[in-house]
């Protein structure tokens, strides 16, 4: 009971300005949970489909592949359909390494959205916390200047000491955000570095099954000659 009694008066006394903070750590906590949420579940589904996939790719059975890819929409299986819907089509890697870049434009943005939203809102709890304790203070000096000179003292420590409250807020919600922000980057960065993995994975088995059927057409042209 002592400590919401604490939480109640504290940020009572810091003004109107603690209410657009609060506002924008609600803001910034509904972002925070849903990203942190879905960039979770990704990176698991990734993983999964991964390992799913990774065999064929392995033996360089790409129908295969493909026949696992097709079974689920994770961001990996879509970056790998597109890289073996070129494989069927072209002989090139450059080809197929082109049409999953692509697929990769449009992947990333969609692992990256609202997170930058948090840091935007770090700065705004930090500077509403410094707007209300700028305005506090102004009204601080303008209530002494009426008052008796003896109760100056009092009245000017108490109010700049309500004052503060409002920075103090500030600087409680912005801190929070701004690890949780980089909390959510390092997730994005290394789902991100999962997909380019295995787009490279992918190619090098492209081109050691081209590089084998080289050999081996070679090797069938060498016995006829002979």
């Amino acid at each position: 009971m002592d400590i919401m009694y604490s939480i109640v008066s504290f940020f009572a006394g810091g003004g109107a300005f603690m209410y657009p903070i609060l506002i924008v750590a609600a803001f910034a906590t509904a972002i925070g949970v849903e990203r942190y949420v879905t960039l979770t579940t990704l990176s698991v589904r990734n993983r999964s489909a991964w390992t799913r996939v990774e065999p064929a790719l392995s033996n360089g059975d790409f129908d295969q592949a493909r026949e696992v890819t097709s079974k689920d929409d994770t961001a990996i299986s879509r970056l790998l359909r597109m890289g073996l819907a070129r494989q069927g089509a072209v002989r090139r890697r450059e080809d197929v390494e082109i049409a999953m870049e692509e697929s990769m434009m449009e992947i990333i943005p969609q692992l990256e959205k609202r997170t930058h939203y948090l840091a935007t809102f770090a700065n705004l709890a930090t500077l509403l916390g410094l707007l209300g304790t700028v305005s506090g203070l102004i009204h601080a000096f303008a209530a002494v200047a009426t008052v008796n000179p003896a109760e100056k003292a009092n009245l000017l420590s108490a109010s700049i000491s309500e004052a503060m409250n409002c920075t103090a807020f500030g600087l409680m919600t912005a801190v929070p955000i701004v690890f949780v922000h980089a909390l959510l980057q390092t997730k994005t960065t290394e789902l991100i570095n999962s997909l380019e993995t295995a787009s490279v994975k992918f190619l090098n088995a492209l081109t050691d099954r081209q590089q084998t059927r080289g050999q081996s057409r070679l090797a069938l042209a060498q016995a006829a000659q002979g």
